[in-house]
């Protein structure tokens, strides 16, 4: 299985809906699982690869991985890797 990882999250006993909060207080609280993960980084580059719009992944909220996106891409571009 290619994401192996995940069975080693913090997230793999925890209910998905903890993950996925219609509130900020929510998000705050999924956020705090995620601080002392394992395999919070490869977690996070999933998401973002991806493109995951929804729920909180690697420790950041939809809008703080819109935010990492932009900022990669503006490297990639200020790099002429584009």
């Amino acid at each position: 299985m290619a994401n192996q990882w995940m069975a080693q999250g913090n997230c793999a006993e925890r209910p998905p809906s903890l993950f996925f909060p219609s509130d900020g207080v929510g998000v705050e609280v999924a956020k705090r699982v995620c601080a002392s993960c394992p395999v919070r980084q490869e977690c996070l580059e999933y998401a973002l690869r991806n493109r995951i719009d929804h729920g909180v992944w690697g420790g950041t909220s939809e809008r703080e991985r819109r935010r990492i996106l932009k900022r990669r891409r503006l490297l990639h571009e200020e790099a002429g890797l584009v």
